[in-house]
C-alpha cells in the first residue's frame, strides 16, 4: 500500500513541474471533444481531450506539450501559454495560474521561509478600520484581526491567538476541522470550495514552501472534503463578494467582503467585511464593535 496518497506526493515534490502537468490534465478532463469541435474516433480512455488533441488545438507539438507537462521545459513563451489557455477555455484566474506554474521561480526565490510575520502597516490599517477585518497570511494563517473581525469569525477563540505564532488559527483548518467555524457559514460548501481554490492560486507562487506542504498534507488526511476539493485543481483569485453567516450572537446576516492584497506580493491580504449603511446587516455589525 502506498503510504503517501497522490495528493500528498503532488505537493511534497521538490519541483513544481508535476503541479503543472496535473493542472493541465485536470483542465483537459473537463472539456469534451464535442465542446471544441474535435471529432471523436474509436474508444476513448480519457473523459476529456487527449494530449495530442490539446496540442493540435493549441498549435504546439505533441513532443513540446509532453515536455512541458513533465517539467522538462520551464521557459514557455507567452504565445504558448496563451494558446494553451485559449484551447482549454481557461478563465483569467486559471490563465494566471497556468503562467505561474509554467514559469516557476528560481530555487533562491523558493528557499524556505522564516515564520511569517504580519506587515506592521497592514496591522495598523486593520485596527483603524471601523468594520470587521482580519489579516491573512499566504496560506491563510490569521496573522491579526481587529476586535470586530475576531468576534465575527472566531469569537470562540482567544482574542490574542494570532499574536502567538505557534498557536495561530488558520482559516482553512478552522473551516474544515472546527465545528464552530463550519456552522458559522450558511453556504459552507461554497465557502470551502472558494477557500481551496484561492489557496491553489496562491500556492503556485510558493510551491516548495514547507508550511504549505504540511497544511495540505494534514488537511488531506484529516478531511475527505478538503482532499476532494484539492484534487479538483479549481483556481480562483478571491477579491470580493458576499458571505452569509449564521452567527451565534447577531444571528443570520449577509455581509459583503473585499480582499485587499498587499503590494509586497508575498501573499498577505486583508479580508474586510461591510454592509450597506442603515441596513439590518449594518446594525448587526455594530453589535460586534467594542464598547
Amino acid at each position: 500500500m502506498d503510504p503517501h496518497p497522490p495528493v500528498l506526493r503532488t505537493i511534497a515534490r521538490e519541483r513544481p513541474a508535476p503541479e503543472l502537468g496535473e493542472f493541465l490534465r485536470s483542465r483537459r478532463d473537463r472539456i469534451t471533444p464535442a465542446d471544441v469541435g474535435v471529432s471523436s474516433v474509436g474508444r476513448r480512455r480519457v473523459p476529456g481531450l487527449r494530449r495530442e488533441e490539446l496540442a493540435r488545438l493549441a498549435g504546439v507539438s505533441m513532443t513540446y506539450l509532453t515536455r512541458l507537462e513533465q517539467g522538462q521545459s520551464q521557459n514557455a513563451s507567452d504565445a504558448v501559454i496563451d494558446a494553451l489557455a485559449r484551447a482549454l477555455r481557461l478563465d483569467d484566474d486559471e490563465h494566471a495560474h497556468l503562467r505561474a506554474l509554467a514559469r516557476p521561480r528560481s530555487a533562491a526565490a523558493r528557499r524556505p521561509r522564516k515564520q511569517e510575520q504580519p506587515h506592521r502597516g497592514a496591522s495598523q490599517l486593520l485596527h483603524a478600520m471601523g468594520v470587521p477585518a482580519v489579516l491573512l497570511g499566504r496560506f491563510t494563517d490569521i496573522l491579526d484581526w481587529n476586535s470586530a473581525g475576531h468576534l465575527l469569525m472566531a469569537g470562540h477563540l482567544e482574542s490574542d491567538a494570532p499574536s502567538r505564532p505557534s498557536e495561530r488559527p488558520n482559516h482553512l483548518r478552522m473551516l474544515f476541522l472546527d465545528r464552530h467555524t463550519r456552522d458559522l457559514y450558511a453556504d459552507w460548501a461554497e465557502e470551502a470550495a472558494l477557500a481551496v481554490a484561492s489557496l491553489r492560486y496562491v500556492a503556485a507562487r510558493f510551491v516548495d514552501d514547507r508550511h504549505l506542504a504540511e497544511l495540505v498534507g494534514d488537511l488531506s488526511l484529516s478531511s475527505p472534503d478538503f482532499a476532494q476539493l484539492w484534487a479538483g485543481h479549481m483556481v480562483r483569485l478571491c477579491t470580493s463578494g458576499s458571505k452569509r453567516f449564521r452567527h451565534p450572537v447577531v444571528g443570520d446576516v449577509t455581509l459583503g467582503y473585499e480582499v485587499l492584497h498587499l503590494p509586497e506580493g508575498d501573499g498577505q491580504r486583508i479580508l474586510a467585511f461591510s454592509a450597506a449603511p442603515g441596513s439590518a446587516a449594518s446594525a448587526a455589525v455594530e453589535l460586534l464593535q467594542p464598547r
